[in-house]
């Protein structure tokens, strides 16, 4: 297991007790060669004060490939260049020994870095989950972003090469395989947020293929050959908006890459006709406000004017991974739909401070660079959504021909706060942002809890019907798993310890459903 404040510990299965063959006593220390963060409050020079605690962490557990344990790490976001590296490293299974280390800022450093110095500073970092195929001896790395996030004047050729891209490596020595950029030059905070998924599938032509599926942020779904990085299914590079010149030492990708032959989901594009209100002066609030912010569509350029991004960082898609029936060929997946309103903010303007937050909303320093930050959700003076629900969807899409075979509205607004007022009595199925993915079995269930309403959800794979749900004493924020048990029945088991943005019933719950005796 790993902790976050960066430690991984052996335990024995049977009986929870340590490992003491382990690393040191059963813990290996995972800062080591790290360097925790020491803020750059100016453009020039780094402060001279203590490095910081908990800009490091571990954000999942350890993902394991025959006698090798595969670490990435999660970086604060937003704070200051010279953050902690984003290093992956591996470890021996048995005996805690770094087995290697992939530092794409200096790819000679093949263990530790020399005595005295760290991996490279600042550059993108793998926070979200990682892929193994033991039989074709590869890591799969869906990487983050070189931070900060929203201004790229200063990165170095590695951090746009490398940021928001899908890296395989070799298991055995973890030398890089190929890589496949997802997002060129990413300043909107687009870093791959899923697990990326192993799948066989159609090849067209009788066979199938073996396919690496990334789903983004952006809405888009990349389908690669995880042999060779090369696309499946097709991509092209597309024209997007142009830099207006305004953000000084800022450059821009003319264009950027789209997966066209798979769907896009979450990012329709935003008229004022799509705006929403819980009221109709809500509505015409939020048509005031799309009227006065600068939107041009997908990677609208960073402004110091308040800027609309959509899909908004938290996408699109995020933490939730795709779950899939090879049987039916369905590829199952949750989105969110919140819109962003960005905006830079002038060094001179932003004012004097010390505030370290560890935010992905909100003012953030950007410290070292010539601009601040703030981010805030698009939504109206009553805290409702802008844009017409639902703002959240389950959906199937049929792998063999990259369309989609059904969609679903992800869950009610039933547990969600009003304010002060309490949690929502309604129970429309309007479609809230989705927090988890789904598990799929081949009986043609698949199964879903990570909804802001509190319920598990079964639903039938091939059509998207509603076949069973049951009431959860709190919000459940990550995919249940399923397996058989001794007795020979099939359990599905789910974690609920209460949804992200309720406040009301946070709970350590872990629930489990059988199938009748």
């Amino acid at each position: 297991m790993t902790t976050t404040d960066m430690r991984l510990i052996s335990l024995k299965a049977e009986t929870g007790e340590i490992c003491e063959t382990f690393g040191d006593g059963g813990t290996v220390d995972l800062s080591v060669g790290m360097t925790q963060l020491v803020p750059q409050r100016d453009l020039d020079e780094t402060a001279e004060v203590a490095p910081l605690p908990g800009f490091l962490a571990q954000t999942t557990g350890p993902f394991i490939g025959g006698d090798k344990i595969v670490l990435g790490g999660w970086v604060a976001d937003n704070i200051s260049r010279g953050e902690p590296s984003g290093a992956v490293r591996a470890f021996n299974a048995l005996t805690g020994e770094l087995e290697w280390a992939w530092d794409l800022g200096n790819p000679s450093i093949t263990k530790l870095p020399p005595e005295g110095e760290s991996y490279t500073k600042g550059t993108p970092n793998v926070w979200s989950g990682i892929a193994i195929d033991e039989e074709l001896g590869m890591v799969y790395l869906p990487m983050g972003n070189a931070t900060p996030d929203y201004y790229g004047g200063q990165r170095r050729d590695f951090d746009d090469e490398y940021g928001a891209a899908i890296v395989a490596l070799n298991l055995e020595d973890g030398r890089e395989a190929w890589h496949f950029s997802t997002v060129h030059h990413d300043i909107w905070d687009y870093d791959l947020p899923a697990q990326p998924a192993l799948a066989d599938i159609p090849d067209g032509k009788g066979g199938t293929d073996k396919a690496i599926i990334q789903v983004t942020k952006r809405g888009q779904i990349f389908v690669l050959d995880r042999r060779t990085g090369e696309p499946l299914k097709k991509v092209v590079e597309k024209p997007v908006p142009a830099s207006t010149g305004e953000i000084a030492g800022e450059y821009y990708s003319e264009t950027q890459p789209y997966s066209v032959e798979m769907p896009t989901i979450a990012a329709d594009l935003l008229t004022e006709k799509s705006m929403w209100g819980a009221t109709p002066i809500d509505q015409m609030l939020c048509r005031i406000m799309f009227k006065s912010y600068r939107y041009e569509g997908d990677f609208t350029p960073q402004s110091t004017q308040k800027t609309i991004m959509n899909p908004g960082n938290g996408g699109g898609f995020n933490w939730a991974s795709v779950s899939y029936d090879q049987t039916r060929n369905r590829m199952l997946v949750v989105d969110m739909r919140m819109p962003t309103v960005s905006w830079l903010i002038p060094r001179e303007d932003y004012g004097q401070t010390d505030e370290l937050v560890m935010n992905s909303h909100g003012r953030s320093p950007q410290f070292g660079l010539p601009y601040g930050h703030d981010l805030r959700n698009f939504m109206s003076p009553l805290g409702v959504p802008c844009i017409t629900p639902p703002w959240g969807m389950v959906s199937a899409i049929d792998l063999a021909t990259g369309e989609i075979a059904w969609q679903q509205p992800a869950g009610t607004s039933e547990d969600t706060p009003l304010g002060t007022l309490g949690k929502s009595p309604l129970k429309a199925q309007i479609g809230m942002p989705g927090m988890a993915g789904l598990v799929t079995t081949k009986s043609g269930l698949s199964f879903h809890s990570g909804t802001q309403d509190y319920y598990l959800r079964a639903y039938d794979t091939e059509t998207g019907d509603i076949l069973w749900k049951g009431r959860l004493p709190s919000g459940s924020q990550a995919a249940p798993m399923t397996y058989i048990g001794k007795d020979g029945r099939q359990y599905v088991v789910l974690t609920a310890g209460g949804a992200r943005y309720n406040p009301f019933d946070q709970a350590d719950w872990i629930i489990a459903y059988a199938l009748p005796k």
